[in-house]
């Protein structure tokens, strides 16, 4: 295997998918008191949901409340109530790039603008006969750090 070419910085978001999202803004919202920083609807990704945070600046996490559009379309998003992990990648395109030589399988739809405005991808939850490494169950989004965070996490980095 060769040296990767790129670091996992940190956890970036996690996202959490029910049949109705108040139930979900119920405890996360209401009684652990994250903020809600915005919402995003796709109908091409069957989801609506709310965006919120906890922690702030580069720390910031994101945690997204989810429930589908059509509880009978797919992607069903509250099929899985921790419908995925995001991690910050310093150089998504790299990261993709070389993981995928390594043999890990990305889901379709390629490196695109996520719903908090940054490039993401998906490692698929399941490996395949030609990609043999997946995120054996678990959704895994791949998400391109703002500079600042990247700068951020080498502060900390250099700190430690």
């Amino acid at each position: 295997m060769t040296q990767r070419p790129f670091k996992v910085l940190g956890i970036q978001q996690i996202a959490i998918g029910g049949p109705d999202k108040s139930r979900l803004r119920k405890l996360w919202v209401e009684m652990f008191g994250l903020e809600v920083t915005g919402q995003f609807q796709s109908e091409r990704e069957n989801v609506d949901e709310d965006i919120c945070a906890i922690g702030s600046g580069p720390f910031k996490v994101e945690v997204d409340l989810m429930q589908p559009l059509d509880p009978d379309k797919k992607p069903a998003v509250h099929a899985t109530p921790l419908n995925h992990v995001g991690l910050w990648i310093d150089d998504l395109p790299r990261a993709v790039d070389w993981l995928t030589a390594q043999g890990v399988r990305f889901a379709p739809g390629g490196i695109r603008k996520g719903a908090a405005g940054f490039d993401i991808c998906f490692v698929h939850p399941k490996g395949s006969e030609e990609l043999p490494i997946g995120g054996e169950g678990v959704l895994i989004e791949l998400v391109q750090a703002p500079p600042e965070v990247v700068a951020a996490f080498a502060r900390l980095q250099a700190a430690a």
